[in-house]
């Protein structure tokens, strides 16, 4: 009976900790929704907390009525689509030859890819870089950059050399090559590491502000972070608290930065819970081994 209790103790501990630590979380999202949704005079005199008071889509008519809004949204989508694409396929090829002991120069290789998470060549370089290279202001100089995460690489790497090499062999008896085993046989059973590695690089691409903002000069080709941000700038000055719509109607400063924040991180929001099932499995399978 004693011990009973213990465990009813500790099991109601546990959920209350986990509970605790969800709200916790979960709040500062909540609040933003909130006050964005918020009639103009409870937000400004503080008194919204976890749901909205005077319901009203003044502040997302203001955000959204940007032309350049939905022209922003399309070239993130062809960023992360394209972007996540060609790093899943650069991080896959390179994982795979690399968790196989016979590559040639593969500890070399290996140890020049992990220096890489320490040093890097600086702004400077890498701008000269994009511009010698003809990538300035193209959507290329979005998505080549990034295109290889050595982080990302050596999860994948590790993932990879655990692979059962009884099924490798089996593809080699049927006359399949490196690349057919890749493809046939080892990717089709990586979905989860996949996935999650495909998260990372989409979610990456989706946030890069500095990124865009260095290598693109054109306002139609610019992501929905800089947007954001333009409108954010735009709308409010350094010394108001307050900022006034097109229509005269006065709208705090915390409405229209929040209204922006969930602008951006709806779409990766709705996304997430298609691929959470792989993200945790994908993450402690590559993760093992070093």
């Amino acid at each position: 009976m004693i011990k009973e209790n213990r465990l009813d103790f500790w099991w109601f501990l546990r959920n209350f900790i986990l509970i605790f630590i969800i709200a916790i979380m979960l709040y500062p999202f909540i609040h933003m929704l909130a006050v964005s949704f918020s009639d103009t005079i409870y937000v400004l005199r503080n008194e919204v907390g976890i749901y909205p008071k005077g319901f009203t889509l003044d502040i997302y008519k203001l955000v959204l009525g940007d032309k350049r809004i939905f022209t922003a949204y399309k070239n993130t989508i062809i960023y992360v689509v394209l972007g996540t694409v060609i790093a899943l396929l650069v991080t896959t090829s390179a994982a795979y030859a690399l968790s196989k002991k016979r590559c040639p120069f593969g500890k070399i290789i290996n140890i020049m890819i992990l220096i890489t998470m320490f040093f890097s060549g600086g702004m400077i370089p890498s701008f000269l870089a994009i511009n010698w290279l003809k990538l300035y202001d193209t959507i290329w100089a979005i998505v080549l950059p990034g295109a290889l995460s050595a982080w990302n690489l050596i999860v994948m790497r590790s993932f990879f050399a655990e692979y059962p090499e009884e099924i490798e062999e089996s593809g080699r008896i049927d006359g399949l090559n490196d690349l057919g085993i890749l493809w046939y046989l080892v990717l089709p059973t990586s979905t989860a590491v996949i996935a999650t590695i495909g998260l990372f690089y989409g979610v990456a691409i989706w946030n890069s502000y500095f990124t865009p903002l260095l290598y693109l000069s054109q306002d139609s080709k610019y992501p929905l972070q800089i947007i954001l941000q333009q409108v954010v700038m735009k709308s409010i000055s350094a010394n108001q608290d307050v900022i006034t719509s097109s229509g005269g109607k006065v709208i705090p400063e915390d409405s229209i930065k929040f209204a922006t924040i969930i602008v951006s991180i709806v779409p990766i929001i709705l996304v997430y819970p298609f691929l959470q099932k792989y993200f945790v499995k994908g993450v402690m399978i590559g993760s093992i081994k070093g």
